[in-house]
């Protein structure tokens, strides 16, 4: 199947005007990707596609899902990891309270593995979390915190690096056990969270892409990693700037490891290792 310039304009056209949803702004590469696997998915050719668009809300919403990227994985990138945990969080071991947002929080290991850091510095009372996603299926997940143990297995070798181990003392080893936060069952192949961790989030469908902050308080710690890599320089801007009015000043937003701030936002935000830090 192939995918005219015409018919891609044509979908960002009814999407826009049919429904809530604004695509104009992401990355056409991906997008593009996206849709064909949409279309070759549903069985659809475009005039079928907008037609749904234009009169069926639910297969919007099931679409939306379908497009939206959504990997995470626990502690993706230790090395990230590492940076709040000896660099980020000991700034704020004296705040009453702590405020975090996971904006683009999928799944919802990010939010699990910010937990179990914060549990080890004992900060996790303290904090205030907030995640966010456009798609409400992959925050069920989250609010679950129930995974597949066979898919994240060798994502436990990231929990021994970043809470076993310290990076900067080798020396240091403390004897985390995994059930102190979740159980595994290998017969059932589940990663589930514990209790504690799993009630502690407040979880909000959110659009990065048309909607301000949805929890009306500022943050000291911002992640939102491997979102932006999806748009384009404008809406890039745009959310560069929801994050800048919604962060205290000297306060932390975590990229993923491949993405940065071009243009104006650049000299609002200063990088120090893996983290942005606002001016």
């Amino acid at each position: 199947m192939t995918l005219t310039e015409q018919d891609f304009q044509l979908f960002l056209f009814a999407l826009k005007t049919s429904s809530k949803y604004d695509f104009s702004d992401y990355s056409e590469k991906s997008l593009k990707r996206r849709l064909l696997k949409v279309l070759t998915d549903n069985k659809l050719n475009i005039t079928a596609l907008l037609n749904k668009i234009k009169n069926d809300p639910l297969f919007v919403e099931k679409i939306i899902k379908e497009i939206t990227v959504n990997t995470t994985e626990l502690f993706r990138d230790p090395q990230v990891w590492h940076a709040i945990r000896y660099a980020v969080l000991p700034k704020l071991k004296n705040n009453s309270v702590i405020n975090i947002w996971h904006a683009g929080c999928s799944t919802g290991q990010e939010v699990y593995s910010m937990m179990i850091v914060l549990n080890e510095l004992g900060m996790l009372d303290q904090a205030k979390i907030y995640a966010s996603d456009l798609n409400t299926d992959v925050m069920e997940q989250a609010q679950k915190g129930e995974y597949k143990y066979r898919f994240n297995i060798g994502y436990l070798d990231n929990f021994d690096k970043v809470i076993k181990e310290n990076p900067y003392n080798y020396e240091e080893y403390y004897d985390i056990p995994y059930d102190k936060y979740f159980t595994i069952d290998k017969a059932s192949d589940t990663i589930k969270m514990h209790d504690f961790l799993r009630q502690k989030p407040v979880y909000k469908k959110h659009d990065l892409v048309k909607e301000g902050n949805p929890m009306y308080v500022k943050f000291d710690i911002i992640f939102c990693r491997n979102v932006i890599i999806y748009f384009n320089y404008n809406l890039q801007s745009k959310v560069f700037d929801l994050f800048h009015r919604n962060l205290y000043d000297n306060s932390a937003l975590i990229l993923g490891m491949h993405e940065t701030i071009l243009g104006s936002y650049s000299v609002k935000f200063q990088k120090k290792g893996h983290v942005y830090y606002k001016n």
